[in-house]
């Protein structure tokens, strides 16, 4: 995640073909006229669009403290939000049951304390090893704690990442850089940099029991890390080359299965075209799985074919949001059998006090503002953009921001960047974001396939009614997420080809300014009203 204060806490040809209309003024969100009558929803089991893989979340940074400090009642509490996929006794989610959970294997700072340069104790990061021979397993206890309450609540894959190498590797000495471009790591030292990795999976496995199904090795490499606010560095695509055919081979003589994720790009941009002065960072998906790149990773043994980028600096204004994934998504589709993750995003535009309170980051938001600007983003990353996977930054904030899905406070203020603010406990507070993350994620399943809405413009929805469907051709579970954004209740009649819904009805849950993730009372499918500012998942089964 890149801030800009340090300060600041914490495919699919269908899709796009339909999104190339975008016309509509973004004045008609807030309409209050009532609709007349029906409106036909047509969805077409027989064809299929992306494959859905996950929805997720990281532990950085709050979850190391919280997790190993804080009373367990309180961390089962947020843990049950983040990743329960039962219901209660009224058929509610108790939480929304992410299928991702993203680990931030650390680099070292914490152990420099001060000496690290960073100065928000917060974002500094235990590592297992100071000097690659001996390890420690009982350090980033917090995190460890929160991986396993995931994998003990259903949580399908975890993912580690890192912003820098450990720093008994780096050029400084430090975990953020002091060189521009290029990754801050000794000269001849990514052989040491694959041990450590393959090391600490080894004992994440043997000694907790947890098995790491994904790596990202570099984040954001866009970005030169120079600062003091957090971890980071620097990397050039050669870099990302070199080190991934150094780990993968490594990785397969361990027996490791974990598959190595590229990109992590800090904006779509960097993955499809170039970046002025950042050229050696730019055109990720032509350079690492292009058909005739002399660098493509496609066929390394440990290598995931999939590409991430972050969903910032692109969500505003909508015609850039649109352009930019239809943009990220035709070249996906070029390189062929590509996965597109967009695997971090929470406020960092400023679109204006009429879109958000406060009109950007700064400002915790526990309402439906951002949750309908989050459901958007995600509805749009979906049908216009076919990613598969779609994940949040950081699922616990302390700060008085809005980059949390639960925030926590000591109940006297909305956050603050002390040491000790919450360090040991503190009050738990749900956001809205949580559940309109939750409409997708409770929902939409690892391998669900995504389905087409014939006559949808994607495009011209993201000021109306954001419509997505999904499918479990095994269980025969159909899925319809709706994201209304404007301020009037929308009243439609499904038209199902390739099957029928059974007798006739569909179960809502419904996240509003009254209800979080509620479930409804069934509704017949041949007239259903998708409330206004509301994100509503829509569940039926067919035949």
């Amino acid at each position: 995640m890149k801030f800009i204060n340090k300060n600041k806490v914490s495919l699919l040809c269908a899709g796009l073909l339909l999104a190339n209309s975008f016309l509509v003024s973004c004045d008609s969100e807030d309409s209050n006229s009532e609709t007349s009558g029906p409106t036909e929803l047509k969805i077409n089991l027989d064809m299929n669009l992306q494959t859905m893989e996950s929805f997720g979340a990281s532990d950085a940074w709050q979850c190391n403290f919280i997790g190993k400090n804080w009373p367990t009642d309180k961390r089962n509490k947020i843990a049950d939000l983040l990743f329960s996929n039962e219901m209660d006794a009224d058929g509610n989610p108790k939480g929304i049951g992410l299928s991702l959970w993203r680990f931030n294997l650390g680099a070292g700072s914490a152990e420099q304390g001060e000496a690290s340069d960073i100065t928000d104790e917060w974002r500094r990061t235990e590592c297992f090893t100071t000097n690659g021979v001996t390890y420690d397993m009982s350090k980033q206890a917090g995190q460890v704690w929160f991986m396993k309450a995931a994998k003990e609540r259903g949580v399908d894959k975890l993912l580690a990442f890192t912003n820098s190498a450990p720093v008994y590797l780096t050029q400084n000495g430090k975990a953020h850089a002091s060189i521009k471009e290029f990754y801050n790591l000794k000269d001849g030292k990514m052989p040491e940099l694959a041990d450590y990795w393959t090391t600490s999976l080894e004992k994440l496995k043997t000694e907790h029991g947890l098995t790491i199904d994904y790596i990202s090795p570099f984040n954001e490499p866009q970005y030169e890390w120079d600062g003091s606010a957090q971890e980071g560095s620097p990397a050039t695509n050669a870099n990302i080359y070199t080190f991934v055919n150094v780990l993968s081979p490594k990785l397969q003589a361990k027996g490791l299965d974990a598959k190595i994720v590229v990109g992590e790009a800090g904006s779509y941009e960097s993955l499809y075209r170039t970046i002025s002065g950042k050229e050696s960072r730019s055109n990720q998906i032509d350079y690492f799985f292009g058909t005739n790149s002399s660098k493509n990773i496609g066929n390394l043994s440990n290598v995931k074919k999939t590409i991430s980028g972050h969903s910032y600096w692109q969500a505003w204004p909508l015609a850039t949001l649109i352009s930019s994934r239809q943009d990220a998504a035709s070249r996906i589709q070029s390189v062929g059998g590509v996965s597109l993750w967009s695997s971090e995003y929470c406020v960092l535009e400023s679109p204006g006090t009429a879109k958000l309170p406060g009109g950007a980051g700064p400002g915790r938001d526990l309402g439906m503002p951002l949750a309908l600007w989050t459901a958007r983003l995600i509805s749009t990353d979906i049908a216009i953009g076919g990613v598969t996977s779609w994940q949040w930054w950081t699922a616990i904030s302390r700060g008085d921001y809005k980059d949390g899905l639960i925030h926590v406070d000591d109940g006297a203020s909305n956050g603050a960047g002390d040491a000790n603010y919450c360090k040991n406990d503190g009050y738990i507070r749900d956001a809205k974001t949580l559940w309109a993350l939750g409409n997708f994620s409770f929902f939409v399943k690892p391998g669900m396939v995504r389905v087409v809405i014939p006559e949808l413009d994607n495009a011209a929805a993201t000021t109306d009614v954001m419509l997505t469907a999904y499918k479990d051709a095994a269980t025969k579970k159909l899925v319809i997420v709706a994201v209304n954004i404007t301020k009037s209740a929308k009243v439609y009649k499904l038209n199902l080809s390739g099957g029928a819904i059974t007798d006739n009805k569909l179960t809502p849950y419904i996240t509003s300014e009254t209800m979080s993730l509620k479930k409804g009372t069934a509704v017949d499918a041949a007239g259903f009203q998708i409330p206004a500012r509301s994100v509503v998942t829509y569940v039926g089964t067919y035949k």
